[in-house]
């Protein structure tokens, strides 16, 4: 007998079913914004053991500029990758968990007169490597081998019970399904964003097959992009409403491009809020930014979502 879907929250559902929810923007941009080194390889996750005050207040300065979901900085928080720091699985399990805490306890200090959901992030396999390769997908494992790496932390962050899990960064459909498999029977929403270039996922597999993985899923709530350009994002978010019937979920990066040799940004952002307008026409109702897109951009997109 299989289980009943899991269920969105009443206000959730409704603000889905009635208009747009704004995301949050880039945890690390927001983490540097205030002086605090991410060159470690667990990245911001290294702040949930040294430094959570700050993860909860990256999280309020979102949620002040008008974002209703703060995305956990879950993303490249793994037993594999703390091991390597020497945090065993009963601390590293914690860190999960507090991730999740720390941006319930930045929402009840917004005090916001309007719901505030937490989204717990579950990063790609390549995210535990520090390596750059959750932009290159294909990591040489099997489904199986993937499901494995992935259930043991989607369970432990399903189990501090967010509003809903991100399942975000996607490069590769061996992945998303390994995904797929460990939500059945979990009990927690879920949304899958796949990193996409072009018409195609980072491992260079179709995006219209990538989103069709999903279009039964009943535990996945919204399909699409994420951490890619903008221009990528225009052309995902119709496909991605076509071949699911699902809201989309849109929130790229600023447009800038990485440049691994310089280890720097370079370019100039393409991501404003004016794109919002054409990503709702197509189908999208979770709109917000990933990497470089900070509180200012996403004031903008509120304005612009509740202008609507």
């Amino acid at each position: 007998m299989s289980s009943a879907p899991p269920a969105l929250t009443d206000a959730l559902a409704d603000a889905l079913a009635d208009g747009t929810v704004v995301l949050d923007g880039g945890m690390s941009n927001q983490l540097a914004s205030t002086g605090h080194d991410l060159s470690d390889e667990l990245w911001s996750a290294r702040l949930l053991a040294e430094d959570p005050e700050a993860v909860t207040a990256a999280h309020l300065a979102y949620f002040e500029a008008g974002a209703d979901v703060a995305i956990t900085a879950s993303y490249q928080a793994t037993f594999e990758g703390f091991a390597r720091r020497g945090i065993g699985r009963g601390r590293a399990a914690e860190l999960l968990a507090l991730s999740v805490e720390c941006a319930r306890e930045a929402a009840r200090r917004a005090r916001a007169a309007r719901p505030l959901w937490v989204a717990a992030s579950v990063g790609p396999y390549g995210a535990m490597l520090a390596d750059g390769s959750e932009y290159r997908g294909r990591y040489g494992l099997s489904v199986a081998e993937l499901e494995r790496f992935h259930r043991p932390r989607t369970e432990v962050l399903a189990a501090a019970r967010p509003d809903v899990l991100a399942l975000e960064t996607i490069p590769d459909t061996d992945e998303a399904e390994a995904l797929l498999r460990v939500l059945r029977g979990l009990g927690t929403p879920a949304w899958l964003s796949y990193s996409a270039a072009g018409d195609r996922t980072r491992a260079g597999q179709p995006l219209e097959d990538a989103f069709a993985l999903a279009a039964d899923a009943d535990e996945v709530i919204a399909v699409g992009v994420n951490c890619c350009t903008p221009e990528d994002a225009d052309r995902a978010v119709a496909l991605a409403a076509r071949v699911t019937g699902k809201p989309v979920v849109v929130y790229p990066n600023s447009g800038e491009t990485w440049d691994t040799g310089a280890r720097a940004w370079t370019g100039r952002p393409t991501f404003t809020a004016g794109r919002v307008a054409g990503w709702r026409e197509s189908g999208a109702r979770l709109v917000g930014g990933c990497c470089r897109v900070g509180p200012e951009t996403i004031s903008a997109i509120a304005e612009a979502v509740r202008a609507a």
